[in-house]
Order: C-alpha cells, then sequence, then structure tokens
C-alpha cells in the first residue's frame, strides 16, 4: 500500500506556473523560483543582490501595493517583457513576496486594437496629412516592439518618395536622394521591392548587413540609431493605387510574425486613407479654385467688361466729333459726362462685390456674422435690395468652427446670394443661420430667401444660373458634400426662392528591375 506524501514548501515553489521571488527593500532579488529566473531572463545560479524589474516596494504607497500592479522590464538589449504582479510584505524581514506573469501578449495586443481605433480616429479628425502620418508612425513605435518607423508617400509624378511621418529615427530631408546615391552603388532596396509588387517585404538581421555594405554608405548613418535588427516594408495602397509605403524598423530580439504583420498592415491602411483623402481633398479643392476662376471671368463679361466698353465707345465718340471739326454742344457733353459718372459707379459697386466674395471669410477684427453683414451690404448698396440678417443664439459657436468649414459655408451663401442678384428680380433678401440639434449631434443650417419670380421663371431666363443642374449649384453641392451636408434649392409657396443649406458639425475633440523609378545623380 503506497502512501501519498504531500509536496514540500519547496518543491510547491520550484514547480509554480507563476513567478514567484522574494525582494527586498531596494527592490533586489533575495530568491527566486525557476520560472521566476526564465522570466526576467536572470543568469543560472544565484540570483541574491541582482536588480529585479520591481520598483522598491517601500516607494509605493500601501493602496498601490494592494492590488495588481505592471511593470515593464528589459531582461536583455531591445527585448521588453510586461509583467503583473502583486506584492506581499513579510514585515519581520522587510522583504516582500512577488507573484508575477508575463502579460506581454495581450498587452501588446491590447495597444495594438487601441492604436489601430486612435489612428482611424485621427484619420477622420485631423486636417494636416504630415500631423496624421507623424501621429501614426508615433502609434505604431509606442505599441510594438519598434525602434523606428518612416511613413513615405510617392509624388504626383510617381518617381518620388517623401518622409512624411516618422518616429524613432530623426527627419532626414534628403532622405530619398540618399536612397538612390545607395540604389546607383547597388544596394538592395526592399521598401521600393514592396512598392513596386504591392507585397509586405520583410528580412531578419537586416541591420548588420546594412551596416556592412559600403553602397548603404549614403544612408549609414541616418539609419545606425536606434539600433535596429528586422526590417518590413507594407505598401499603402487605397483603390487599387500604390500611395506609398510604411517601413517599420524592429528592435533586436523580436520576431516578425503573422501577429506582428497583421497590426502593420491595418495601420499601413490607415495611412492609405489618410493619404487618399488627403489627394481627394485637394483635387476638390483645385476644381473648386478653377470653378471660382471661370465664374469670376462670366461675371467681369457679363458685367464690368460690358460697362467698360460702353464707357469706352463713349468717349470715343466725343473723340470723333472733335477729330471732324464739329465741337459737341455742351449738353451733348454733359449728357455723356453724366452717362460715363454713372456707368464708371456701376463698375466701382460690381468689382466692390466682387472683392468682397473673394476676400478671406474671417480676419482679425472681423467675425464670421461680420462677414456675412459685409456681405449683404455690399450687396444691397450695388443692387437695391432689402437685405436682412438673422443670426439666433449661435453666434459664439459659429466662431469656433472650422476656419475651412466657415470658408466653405461663406462661399455657398455669397454663391446663393449671387444668384438672387442675378436671376430672382427680387426686392428682399433674407440671409438666417442657426445650430440646430440632431440627435446627438449639431448641425449648422443657413438659408437664403428671396421674395423674387421663383425658380421656374428664373431657369427660364438663364442658362442653369440657379436651376438643380447649373454650374453654381453644382459647386455649391459639392462645398456641402465635403463636410457631409447638403443643399437644397426651392419655390416658396408665397412666391421666391429658398435654399437651404444644412451640414453637421464636427463634435470638439474632425524599385526593382525595370521600374519607373529614376536615379538622380
Amino acid at each position: 500500500m503506497s502512501v501519498a506524501v504531500a509536496p514540500s514548501a519547496g518543491e510547491v515553489v520550484a514547480n509554480a506556473p507563476d513567478g514567484l521571488a522574494v525582494i527586498d527593500a531596494d527592490g533586489r532579488f533575495v530568491e527566486a523560483n525557476p520560472v521566476a529566473v526564465r522570466l526576467c531572463g536572470l543568469p543560472a545560479g544565484t540570483v541574491a543582490g541582482l536588480r529585479s524589474p520591481f520598483p522598491p516596494p517601500q516607494d509605493e504607497p500601501p493602496a498601490r501595493r494592494a492590488g495588481e500592479l505592471t511593470v515593464e522590464w528589459e531582461p536583455s538589449p531591445g527585448v521588453r517583457r510586461e509583467f503583473s504582479y502583486v506584492l506581499q510584505e513579510m514585515p519581520a524581514h522587510q522583504r516582500w513576496v512577488v507573484s508575477f506573469r508575463d502579460v506581454t501578449v495581450p498587452r501588446r495586443q491590447e495597444r495594438r486594437l487601441a492604436a489601430i481605433a486612435k489612428a482611424a480616429a485621427s484619420v477622420a479628425s485631423k486636417r494636416s496629412l504630415v500631423g496624421t502620418l507623424e501621429a501614426l508612425a508615433r502609434e505604431v513605435v509606442r505599441t510594438d516592439a519598434i525602434a523606428g518607423v518612416q511613413i513615405l508617400t510617392v509624388n504626383s509624378a510617381g518617381d518620388r518618395l517623401h518622409v512624411m511621418g516618422t518616429a524613432g529615427f530623426g527627419r532626414t530631408h534628403d532622405f530619398f536622394d540618399k536612397l538612390m546615391a545607395c540604389r546607383a552603388l547597388g544596394a538592395r532596396l526592399l521598401m521600393l521591392e514592396a512598392f513596386d509588387t504591392g507585397q509586405t517585404v520583410v528580412m531578419e538581421s537586416r541591420y548588420e548587413a546594412v551596416m556592412a555594405d559600403p553602397a548603404w554608405a549614403p544612408l549609414r548613418e541616418d539609419l545606425r540609431h536606434p539600433r535596429w535588427d528586422s526590417f518590413a516594408s507594407v505598401p499603402l495602397m487605397a483603390r487599387g493605387e500604390r500611395l506609398g509605403i510604411l517601413n517599420a524598423f524592429y528592435a533586436p530580439g523580436q520576431t516578425v510574425g503573422e501577429t506582428e504583420l497583421e497590426f502593420l498592415v491595418a495601420m499601413a491602411e490607415q495611412a492609405a486613407m489618410a493619404v487618399d483623402h488627403a489627394s481627394l481633398l485637394e483635387r476638390e479643392r483645385d476644381l473648386a479654385r478653377r470653378e471660382e476662376r471661370q465664374k469670376l471671368a462670366r461675371d467681369l463679361h457679363d458685367s464690368v467688361v460690358q460697362q467698360v466698353f460702353s464707357m469706352m465707345m463713349q468717349s470715343k465718340s466725343l473723340g470723333v466729333l472733335v477729330r471732324r471739326g464739329l465741337p459737341p454742344a455742351p449738353e451733348t457733353v454733359a449728357q455723356v459726362a453724366d452717362e460715363l459718372s454713372s456707368t464708371a459707379e456701376d463698375v466701382l459697386g460690381d468689382l466692390r462685390g466682387m472683392v468682397v466674395e473673394l476676400r478671406p471669410v474671417t480676419t482679425v477684427d472681423q467675425s464670421f456674422a461680420g462677414a456675412l453683414r459685409s456681405l449683404l451690404d455690399t450687396t444691397a448698396a450695388r443692387s437695391g435690395l432689402r437685405t436682412d440678417l438673422d443670426i439666433d443664439d449661435a453666434g459664439d459657436e459659429l466662431s469656433a468652427l472650422d476656419g475651412d468649414l466657415v470658408e466653405d459655408v461663406y462661399r455657398i451663401v455669397a454663391e446663393a446670394v449671387h444668384n438672387c442678384v442675378k436671376h430672382a428680380a427680387a426686392e428682399n433678401l433674407q440671409l438666417r443661420l442657426a445650430m440646430t440639434a440632431h440627435g446627438r449631434r449639431r448641425r449648422l443650417v443657413a438659408e437664403v430667401v428671396d421674395d423674387g419670380r421663383g425658380l421656374r421663371a428664373a431657369a427660364e431666363d438663364t442658362a442653369g444660373g440657379v436651376s438643380s443642374s447649373g454650374f453654381g449649384m453644382t459647386a455649391m453641392r459639392e462645398r456641402a458634400a465635403r463636410w457631409g451636408g447638403s443643399v437644397r434649392v426651392q419655390e416658396v409657396p408665397t412666391g421666391g426662392t429658398r435654399m437651404r443649406l444644412t451640414v453637421p458639425v464636427p463634435a470638439a475633440v474632425p524599385t526593382t528591375e525595370g521600374s519607373s523609378w529614376t536615379v538622380e545623380r
């Protein structure tokens, strides 16, 4: 008959699944079980007197000692671990028992998910592409065991890359020129392989190869610090188009496995979205600028050019009479002078109106509401319209709006006012602005209402000035759509036209061989 023998306390400690250790008041090991030795990367044999990952317990307030704590530990250069631990005091000996476990993987996964979410929010809210990509690069370095990150974007010609976001490394303004110099010397450029093929490229132990290869001499000092080992390059892709690359330089001792690459790809997708969004926004702005220039040219031709031509013809008529020896009668000269003066006043009024529409919406001395008031006053002076501005209690909120949003709202309102003057034959015009609640969000609503002849009658006499398909309406709707808003134009039952703009207000915190790459010498 066999008798079960209970394990001794020493055997329990030696075979415990968690790290168990005793530390002194200075946070140094007194003793540790095999799991603790392995987790902390301690040398075999005695551990007494060696520094432990855990801060001196006497420096922690009692309330902090009571719960589970976390600490980072670097057992060897570039190798980082995170431990979750609990302290139990041994009062008689001024020592503490520490029970700890390795939580590096789950904590890193939590940070990765948080970084992806934060990157998505940054892409949605930031107006600066450089600011967005810098934030993304910092998040990648902070989240994973990565020494440095570069995010590069391709230029419009498709033959140069620019460093738009970086973390870990310093920013080098001539990085691409040095990269091309390395290529000319025969260096293998993995990042360009990733860009050209559209596939992620990974190479382990890359640091030593780069530092030892003479072909990398132009960039060696830029890539020497911080110390790194493995390298990964992920292409930035959006709608099937290559927009750039994300380079990750992993700290020594780190493996580049499937989960690490999944995180890099997710962050590269966010970076690609930011680049694509910035490109689309710039195209929209270019289109808006071209449309505004065309509108200005059309307005100048329809008003100022014709008026100046009339002045020129009246002046020439007097000259012709004089050259024929037929001095004009005084009443004729007076009539021509009056007509010239009246036409000049009209020209001056039209030019002032155009200046009001083209100048910046707000200045140091003028608010958004003040810019709108100036627009209406100038319109009334040159057209004879009676105008009214109605802004409810939203004045303070309007002043806090994004500058680009304010600009677009102003342009939409100015276009609606211009259409009224040009096509409506109205006597009165009212501009109303309000901030309204829509669920948990706020909306800016702007209405331009006139008492003119109505939408249909105006459209019949124009080439589409206020119709739903006209040039002006297209520009207005594109500006509104840029912010997720809409523009509607409809007839007023009592006569006239109403333009209604609704915009949601953002919450306050929105190559390889054969490739086309050129080597510049």
